[in-house]
């Protein structure tokens, strides 16, 4: 049931440790890649209510889903095949934006998914279950393109962007592909208990104001907890984008001294960037092993503060860690 999170974490972990590269690649300065990766943070907004309502409202013989599972990913895969033999700035802007809108129409239902299959008392081991599927996706996609130098892989396309980096982003795609389609095709969906009634509910909800009014009623109607839960996300993700745009850069900057973004020592600093953001998603896999177990003997507040608490350290270590071996203690 989680194991469609495998591929989706591929497409993520792929752009998230190689894009802001690939942009200075293709020519942008520093302070040009923040606007170019608003595509992560505006599809999200805009992609993940419209698709969780409109998931809601659907049935068909797939379910109810696994359409979009199946939708988005195939978009994904194929946004993910091309992306590294983007010529231009806009190319490579554009697939984004499409790789990513394509990203968050397959991830959106899958969280809806485990609410749907399972029982209130199964359902925080199904998200646990889905942490570690993220954990090891994310892992191998952040390490591909050092696998790939490691293995002898040299060059680069025309456009400058390493082949090490073209084929992690190739294989990648093939991987989203096919672990949602085993997800697609190895789970079943419980239809409405009532059809008929479903159908009329349906039939009278259609177009984009009723669409909009739902979306504005599960705002209004949404508990305190997740209210306050809001805004320490709104707080967390600041934190979490400016580590996903600028970390890896500034591991070749900061810590390997490449100032060229078509240089060998900046390729190399890009590639050890990977391996500690792998060493990043790994720790989300080992961790996620024991949060249960450990939310259960404290508190799911102060497992959630402790977390945060730690990944603030870390972000604040890398100013002053300047060698390559110290940095996936960050």
């Amino acid at each position: 049931m989680s194991f469609g999170f495998l591929g989706i974490q591929f497409g993520w972990g792929l752009q998230l440790a190689n894009m802001s590269a690939v942009y200075e690649r293709l020519g942008a300065r520093s302070d040009q890649v923040p606007l170019l990766w608003l595509a992560a943070p505006v599809t999200g907004l805009l992609v993940q209510p419209v698709i969780g309502a409109l998931s809601d409202r659907t049935w068909g013989p797939l379910g109810r889903r696994r359409p979009y599972f199946l939708t988005g990913a195939i978009l994904a895969s194929i946004a993910l095949f091309i992306m590294p033999t983007s010529s231009s700035l806009w190319m490579a802007a554009t697939l984004l934006w499409i790789l990513d809108a394509s990203i968050n129409i397959s991830m959106e239902p899958f969280r809806a998914f485990v609410a749907d299959k399972l029982p209130a008392s199964q359902r925080t081991q199904g998200f646990v279950m889905q942490s570690l599927f993220i954990g090891v996706g994310a892992s191998l996609a952040n390490a591909l393109p050092y696998v790939f130098a490691k293995l002898g892989v040299t060059g680069s396309t025309p456009s400058g962007i390493p082949l090490s980096v073209r084929y992690s982003f190739q294989v990648g795609a093939l991987v989203f592909l096919l672990a949602v389609l085993w997800t697609v095709f190895t789970t079943t969906e419980f239809p409405p208990e009532d059809m008929a009634a479903f159908e009329r509910a349906r039939r009278g909800q259609l177009g984009l104001g009723p669409l909009l009014k739902d979306i504005m009623q599960s705002l209004r109607r949404m508990p305190a907890t997740m209210r306050q839960l809001a805004v320490v996300q709104l707080v967390t993700w600041l934190g979490l984008f400016c580590m996903w745009l600028f970390f890896v850069p500034a591991v070749a900057r900061h810590v390997f001294g490449a100032t060229d973004p078509q240089s060998a020592l900046y390729t190399k600093g890009i590639e050890w960037g990977g391996v500690t953001m792998a060493f990043y998603s790994l720790t989300c896999f080992v961790v996620a092993l024991g949060l249960l177990k450990l939310a259960d003997a404290t508190s799911r507040k102060a497992v959630h503060a402790a977390a945060l608490v730690c990944g603030g350290v870390g972000l604040l270590s890398t100013y002053v860690i300047h060698n390559p071996s110290l940095l996936p203690l960050t």
